[in-house]
């Protein structure tokens, strides 16, 4: 079995900084997925240049293969010393899970990472390794479909200290049992990210006393998508293009009425349409026996990578959830890619759409070709690994 990871993190900045002084990187290599957490001292444009330095120097070392003496070795070396403190400083967390289901964790000075289970918070025996006057907690282990980490700063477990929580905030045992908690809400990490990041902000009331981050990875399953969207440019085609998309691994969606009739008749099925999923600005979705879903064309889709676009940029949050369980076929779309995709896979037909052809929307093909064009750099951009077929 090949393992994946979904990754998603939210960070509060300190109150009255333009800047977070945290600072998370995600990598893919040939047999691993890596997430860093890097914290740097302080808060602001200081904070920010040491923890992006040592993410950025953490992360390239990484995926070269360098060790994690080497990595230490070469932060503290590198990182501008503080002119106050004297002292160049910035802790970190490492997080690498190899796609046999191996996995490796270090951590310098943040929080635990809170493991979960099969439903329980796991303990994980780790050793500790001095390098370069730095005591780094290593562990090695298995992991599980399932498998839940969060890494964080040390500002989730300071949140509510001195306020709501007086002076011992939140502490790891009770954001651990928290993290739990939500859990048996959610698998999702980008939906766990957002529950622990506005649990904090709610303990500062509003107005963080420290930078604070959450990042989370879920071990998952490869999952693949494959979307048929416009009719082949040669009629004779039609039964190609429908055999190798039913032929393609994972789940089936269809966008676009021209493209959902030549399913339905080289396949031999009815479509009937669901009337009660249309919203104010996307039309109904269908349903074809077969197929997993079935949308309009061209607004559904551009619907569809509003969203993710809002998702690339990291501006999701409790509205945004809501958003994406709408019953209407561009939020159902968006939350297949975002969250039940690891692959996707586009049949791409490139006729003209002959409803359109004596109109002023006979561009529809060049507008379909665009859209297409920025759902495959929006997927990438989410770490999707995407392949595209056109006819």
């Amino acid at each position: 079995m090949s393992f994946s990871i979904d990754v998603s993190w939210k960070s509060l900045n300190k109150q009255g900084e333009e800047l977070c002084g945290d600072k998370v990187e995600v990598l893919k290599t040939e047999d691993s997925d890596i997430v860093i957490l890097a914290d740097g001292m302080g808060s602001g444009v200081k904070a920010n240049i040491l923890a992006t330095l040592t993410s950025k120097i953490l992360g390239t070392m990484l995926r070269e293969g360098a060790s994690i003496e080497s990595c230490v070795e070469t932060v503290a070396k590198t990182l501008p010393i503080c002119k106050i403190r004297k002292v160049a400083y910035a802790t970190f967390s490492i997080l690498q899970i190899f796609h046999s289901g191996e996995a490796y964790l270090a951590e310098f000075d943040n929080p635990s990472c809170v493991f979960i289970r099969d439903g329980k918070i796991v303990k994980y025996p780790y050793e500790v390794r001095e390098i370069e006057g730095k005591k780094v907690h290593e562990s090695r282990f298995q992991v599980k479909k399932n498998d839940c980490f969060t890494l964080m700063s040390d500002g989730v477990i300071y949140a509510g200290a001195g306020s709501i929580l007086n002076l011992q905030g939140w502490t790891w045992e009770a954001m651990s049992e928290y993290t739990l908690k939500c859990t048996k809400k959610t698998l999702s990490a980008s939906r766990l990210a957002v529950m622990l990041c506005q649990a904090c902000d709610e303990l500062y009331e509003e107005k963080p006393g420290d930078d604070t981050t959450v990042a989370v990875a879920r071990v998952i399953e490869r999952r693949v998508v494959s979307i048929f969207t416009g009719p082949p440019a040669k009629k004779e085609d039609d039964e190609r293009i429908i055999h190798d998309f039913m032929h393609s691994e994972g789940k089936k969606v269809i966008s676009g009425g021209t493209s959902a009739n030549i399913a339905a008749r080289v396949l031999g099925k009815e479509i009937v349409t669901e009337i009660s999923t249309a919203g104010s600005d996307v039309p109904p979705t269908a349903v074809i026996e077969g197929i997993d879903l079935v949308t309009e064309g061209v607004l559904t889709l551009g619907k569809c990578l509003k969203l993710l676009k809002k998702y690339v940029r990291g501006e999701f949050d409790e509205e945004f959830f809501d958003e994406l369980d709408a019953d209407n076929g561009a939020s159902r779309l968006a939350k297949l890619l975002i969250e039940e995709c690891t692959e996707l896979n586009l049949f791409v037909g490139t006729a003209v759409n002959e409803a359109h052809k004596e109109t002023e929307l006979n561009f529809e093909l060049s507008m379909r070709q665009n859209l297409v064009e920025q759902l495959v750099k929006t997927m990438e951009a989410m770490e999707k690994r995407v392949t595209v077929k056109y006819y």
